[in-house]
């Protein structure tokens, strides 16, 4: 799988977790707990992001300009 380099910034605690998670073996790294968590998170809005985009279209194509 091709993949592309992302910065983030994310809370001291929230990092503090995932160590605790990657230190009991549940993850291998943070890179690895960001792909699963992303992946998760879009399986699960698929329809509702599917919803808000096509909401953006009709609104641009309504009253839009290029």
């Amino acid at each position: 799988m091709k993949t592309t380099t992302v910065q983030a910034e994310l809370p001291t605690q929230l990092l503090t977790q995932l160590e605790v998670l990657i230190n009991d073996g549940w993850f291998e790294d943070v890179n690895d707990v960001i792909v699963n968590a992303l992946r998760r998170f879009l399986e699960t809005h698929r329809p509702e992001l599917m919803e808000h985009y096509i909401r953006e279209d009709v609104e641009w194509g309504l009253h839009g300009t290029d």
